[in-house]
């Protein structure tokens, strides 16, 4: 298992926290908690080696398109695809944003 550090830029502010996913179906789960500041701080746990750099590359995308809030994000990965991956992600975001 490797574990991943990361801090994002974010560009909204919500309130809240959310889950989406279940790592033990063989996918991944997200969990975010909404937090004041600029930025998104993100733990990762993941069962893929050397995977920093698609994790980054993944964050800064969705950095791109404004979809980032802070607070502190945790993801528990099971070798989930990158297009599952942005899906849970967005999930946790769409669900705070919706309360």
């Amino acid at each position: 298992m490797q574990q991943i550090t990361l801090t994002v830029a974010a560009s909204r502010s919500l309130n809240g926290r959310a889950l989406a996913g279940v790592v033990g179906s063989g996918d991944m789960e997200v969990l975010f908690v909404a937090g004041p500041g600029t930025t998104l701080g993100v733990t990762i746990t993941t069962s893929v080696d050397n995977s920093e750099r698609r994790w980054q590359a993944l964050f800064n995308r969705l950095a791109g398109f404004g979809v980032l809030a802070a607070g502190q994000m945790t993801i528990h990965d099971f070798a989930a695809t990158p297009g599952v991956a942005r899906i849970r992600i967005e999930q946790v975001f769409e669900e705070v944003a919706g309360a």
